[in-house]
C-alpha cells in the first residue's frame, strides 16, 4: 500500500521548516527557493497552507511529458522525474492542475515532490504535525479540494 503527505494547514504555523528540510535534501542547503514544496501565506500570516505535489492517480504531468522522463517509483509511489531522460521542455509544468511542478533554472530540467524516496523529510521536521506521511487512501484529491473550500468559508 503506498504513502502519501497529508496536509493539515489548521496545523501549520509558517515556521518554514518543511521549506528548510526539503532544499537541504534536495539541493544539499537551505534554500526555500529550490524547495519541492512551498507554504503559501494568507491574511498577513493568519493562515499558512503548505503545498506540495499530491502524487495523483491520474497525473496528468505523467501522460503529458512526451519524453517519458516521468515514472512511478515502484517503493513509494511517487511520481519521479529522471533527471537523465528530462529535457526541461515544461510539458509538464503546464499539465500539472495544481502548479507543483517547477523549472529548475540551474539544471535546465523539472522538479517535484519525490517523497524523499519513501522518506519525506518535510513530514520529519514539522513541528505541528502539519505535514504527515501517512496511508495513501486517507488523503488525495478530495482532502484537497475540501481543505481549499474550508479555507474560502473562512473555517
Amino acid at each position: 500500500m503506498f504513502r502519501s503527505l497529508h496536509i493539515d494547514p489548521a496545523k501549520c504555523t509558517g515556521c518554514l521548516q518543511c521549506e528548510l528540510a526539503c532544499s537541504l535534501e534536495h539541493t544539499g542547503e537551505f534554500n526555500p527557493a529550490r524547495s519541492r514544496i512551498r507554504v503559501f501565506e494568507f491574511e498577513h500570516g493568519l493562515r499558512n497552507i503548505p503545498y506540495t505535489c499530491t502524487q495523483c492517480d491520474e497525473a496528468w504531468c505523467l501522460h503529458a511529458c512526451p519524453v517519458g522522463a516521468i515514472g512511478v517509483d515502484t517503493l513509494s509511489g511517487a511520481k519521479d522525474v529522471s533527471a537523465a531522460v528530462c529535457v526541461g521542455c515544461k510539458v509538464c509544468v503546464g499539465a500539472c492542475p495544481f502548479g507543483t511542478i517547477n523549472f529548475n533554472p540551474d539544471s535546465g530540467k523539472v522538479d517535484k515532490c519525490d517523497l524523499c524516496g519513501g522518506d519525506p523529510k518535510c513530514a520529519e521536521v514539522c513541528p505541528t504535525d502539519a505535514i504527515i506521511y501517512g496511508d495513501a487512501d486517507w488523503s488525495g484529491l478530495d482532502k484537497m479540494r475540501q481543505s481549499a473550500a474550508m479555507s474560502l468559508m473562512g473555517r
